[in-house]
């Protein structure tokens, strides 16, 4: 009788959500924020769009680059170390070897199960086995920058859009008010579709990120607020 492995985990999807729950946040709390305190500061309500909107494409093209360049480096540290791994292998491969032993000693093995679970790991893939248990480096959780900025900036776009389209709903005296509340709102839902799509406990998670969104938006409508000075 064949046997189905049915048990499923989340760390496959930290690259992918890590990234879309940063562009998310970063979305709503930045946008909002913006409109915040360019509406505080006394602007009129198109004013305030046009604001929202720069902020929303500025913001979006900023994540998009910025994890791009940032998971670009990880995958170049990540590519560096597989080709010296690589050399390693070929040059000494009884000293590598017995370091691969050593790792499963570690962690518990016995020194001669420990190098037979060594020999056969080599003699099936050795750089695989090395770059998974010396270096860290696996299929899950490889570095993919065009997937982290194309999840980041879709997110943060995704998320900006909801600060915006509440200044156009919001009546004009309200602005501040409304695209604060809509924000705390989506960033409450955030937190939990965050922590439900990771497989961790939802409360910490809201409560965490409604908690700093509402301290940002707070400082920067402060600073609209005491500046007092109206975009034209």
């Amino acid at each position: 009788m064949e046997w189905t492995h049915l048990e499923s985990h989340y760390v496959d999807r930290v690259g992918w959500l890590r990234a879309a729950v940063l562009g998310a946040n970063d979305g709503i709390v930045s946008t909002a924020s913006l409109v915040a305190g360019v509406a505080s500061a006394g602007a009129t309500q198109p004013d305030i769009l046009l604001a929202g909107v720069a902020g929303l494409v500025a913001g979006a093209m900023s994540m998009a680059a910025g994890e791009y360049v940032s998971v670009s480096s990880q995958a170049d540290a990540e590519k560096s170390d597989l080709e010296r791994e690589a050399r390693g292998l070929e040059a000494q491969p009884e000293f590598e070897r017995r370091e691969l032993a050593q790792i499963y000693v570690e962690r518990g093995l016995t020194p001669e199960l420990a190098d037979e679970v060594a020999v056969q790991l080599m003699e099936h893939d050795a750089l695989g086995a090395h770059a998974r248990d010396e270096l860290g480096i696996s299929h899950v959780i490889t570095a993919r920058p065009i997937q982290a900025g194309l999840a980041s900036a879709a997110a943060f776009t995704a998320g900006a859009a909801l600060p915006v389209a509440s200044v156009l709903l919001a009546p004009e005296g309200l602005i501040t008010e409304v695209a604060t509340g809509v924000s705390l709102i989506a960033l409450a839902g955030l937190g939990a579709l965050s922590a439900r799509t990771g497989g961790s406990p939802v409360m910490p998670a809201v409560i965490r990120v409604t908690m700093w969104g509402a301290l940002a938006m707070a400082a920067t409508a402060a600073v609209g607020y005491l500046f007092g000075t109206t975009v034209v």
